[in-house]
């Protein structure tokens, strides 16, 4: 191999391409996961040596996902760092509070900055009548110090993951003033703490007092665990690969993109399957995140849990993105006042941190939207939960006839999809109402449990109707399209349907409505009979599950698209 060719490959292996990152599903991942793990075998037991090959691996890791953005990861480990250490010095709560403060501050105007230039610009536009623009100050200011004009200074590119790693931040700083942590002493265990990098671009979420006692123990990973990280990562790869991206490819996105050359049943069928799509691409993820990291001798906290079995949008959320949920209601919910301040606060505080979880998420409208819907079904829920049977009846006979009135002297699609939806609602309690009075308040409890899972699936359903319709668009023009993208689905689904077509749908889609099927099944499978074949998996001989391992990756990425779908979270 020539001089020059070395030179070549060492600048392919070392040089970022923002249209190839680094993404857990490419065969350059497990190449740079290999390497990472045969060094940290030889390293493990030295505990400081050991953090810092991590940390300085999850940087690399950064740079090939997000290029120089790695900066800012760099400068948030050291502020947070150096902040957390002047908190465990001072003797003043007071003073340790304004630190607080500068923190947290910090981190969300770095936050802030990225994510929200735009939307603020933009809401700022619409109320003073203004037309001011957004500029890239960072890269203007890097073309002005290298003479070049390599920085595009007209847009703001959003860092990935960022958002995860600015609140693992908070968190870290929030838990030292609790007393829940003591400040990490070494720059390179909390950089780790920061930057570690099965999680580090979508979660999930680690708190400061559940990881970092773990950058003090030894590595330890018995036999089961082995098998259990093991089933983990492949469970992750089935999820995205076959049941994500398939479905992204082959149905999803063709609808979405042009939502007014499908049928309303076509439409409708995308808003579900999008349902699936999204939760095995993220929690598919998640699931080689902890297999990853559990392969090192690190546990991350468990961020799904069935989500679509919840009976309620409340249950959903303890459910669905478990470390944010719970980081909203420990660092959001609570300080706000929580459930204390009586039926009225609570029902706001509720709404208050389903609309930042919904900004969160996106600086749009549509992810406020999707938030407040989401917040919207909890309120709901609670009231309802309260009410006498008959009660329950006459109130959703109400609402359909007001729906059914509505679409009767003022047609449109969004009533019919109102009309409809109460319609079965009122069917439900009714039909609940008559069965308790002919047999005594007895209620068949499968029966119940059933009905208010397809009740809580379809809702969250429809209200991701408005978090898909934004999603990987730019910032610029998020607001615009994904209103017409929820507009024209509207249209679709509550306009008037060609019956005759769907046999054909059907049949033309039969491969996408057969995988949606069986994901469904084995999502909504007992978890015990989960936990069995996962425990199974982790007791196989060795061998048997390198043939297995072997042969999945195999099938796996034998539905590899010729473009491997990014993970939807890193854009949060």
């Amino acid at each position: 191999m020539s001089l020059e060719n070395i030179k070549s490959f060492f600048q392919i292996i070392f040089s970022f391409d923002e249209r190839y990152p680094l993404l857990f599903t490419q065969f350059y991942f497990l190449a740079f996961f290999a390497l990472v793990f045969a060094f940290f075998s030889l390293v493990h037991n030295r505990r400081l040596l050991r953090n810092a090959f991590l940390f300085f691996a999850s940087l690399f890791f950064y740079y090939k996902t997000s290029g120089l953005f790695v900066l800012i990861l760099i400068f948030s480990t050291l502020y947070g760092f150096f902040i957390g250490k002047r908190m465990g010095k001072v003797k003043k709560r007071s003073i340790e509070k304004v630190c607080l403060i500068f923190g947290v501050v910090i981190n969300l105007l770095v936050l802030c900055y990225f994510k929200y230039a735009y939307f603020f610009t933009d809401v700022y536009n619409n109320l003073f009548n203004t037309d001011y623009e957004v500029i890239n100050y960072l890269g203007q200011w890097a073309n002005e110090w290298s003479n070049t004009q390599r920085f595009d200074a007209s847009k703001i590119l959003l860092p990935v993951g960022i958002s995860f790693y600015t609140f693992q931040n908070i968190s870290y700083l929030v838990d030292i003033y609790r007393k829940r942590v003591e400040p990490v002493g070494n720059v390179l265990d909390f950089g780790f703490y920061t930057a570690f990098f099965p999680q580090l671009v979508a979660g999930p979420i680690i708190r400061a007092n559940q990881f970092i006692p773990q950058l003090y123990k030894k590595f330890f990973l018995s036999r089961r665990q082995f098998g259990i990280a093991a089933f983990w990562i492949l469970n992750g790869l089935l999820k995205k690969l076959i049941l994500s991206d398939y479905l992204a490819v082959n149905f999803v996105d063709r609808v979405f993109n042009n939502p007014g050359l499908f049928t309303g049943f076509e439409n409708l069928m995308a808003i579900f399957t999008y349902s699936l799509q999204v939760y095995a691409d993220f929690s598919g993820y998640t699931d080689i995140a902890i297999g990853v990291a559990m392969l090192m001798g690190f546990y991350l906290p468990v961020n799904f849990n069935s989500p679509y079995k919840a009976t309620n949008c409340g249950n959903f959320w303890k459910r669905w993105h478990i470390s944010l949920s719970t980081w909203l209601k420990d660092y959001l919910y609570i300080p706000l006042g929580g459930s204390r301040k009586g039926k009225f606060r609570t029902h706001v505080n509720l709404m208050t941190t389903m609309l930042l979880g919904g900004l969160w998420h996106g600086a749009s409208w549509n992810f406020m939207i999707w938030g407040g819907l989401n917040g919207c079904g909890i309120i709901i829920f609670k009231v309802w939960k309260n009410l006498k049977k008959h009660a329950r009846t006459i109130l959703t006979f109400i609402f359909f006839a007001v729906f059914l009135t509505l679409n009767i002297f003022f047609p449109h699609p969004a009533f019919v999809i109102g009309m409809v939806w109460t319609g079965v609602i009122f069917f439900g309690t009714f039909i609940d109402q008559i069965y308790s009075l002919i047999f005594n308040n007895k209620p068949i409890l499968w029966l119940n449990r059933t009905w208010s899972i397809l009740l809580t699936f379809v809702f969250i359903t429809f209200t991701r109707l408005f978090f898909r319709s934004g999603s990987n668009l730019d910032p610029a023009e998020a607001n615009r399209v994904s209103w017409e993208t929820a507009q024209n689905m509207v249209n679709r689904i509550g306009g008037k349907w060609q019956l005759d077509l769907i046999p054909q749908i059907l049949y033309e889609y039969r491969f996408v409505f057969i995988l949606f099927a069986i994901g469904m099944i084995i999502h909504w499978l007992p978890e015990r009979w989960k936990r069995w074949y996962r425990l199974n998996f982790a007791l196989l001989p060795v061998w048997l599950i390198a043939i297995l391992v072997v042969v999945t990756v195999f099938v796996v990425y034998q539905f590899v698209t010729a473009d491997l779908q990014p993970f939807i979270y890193f854009q949060f």
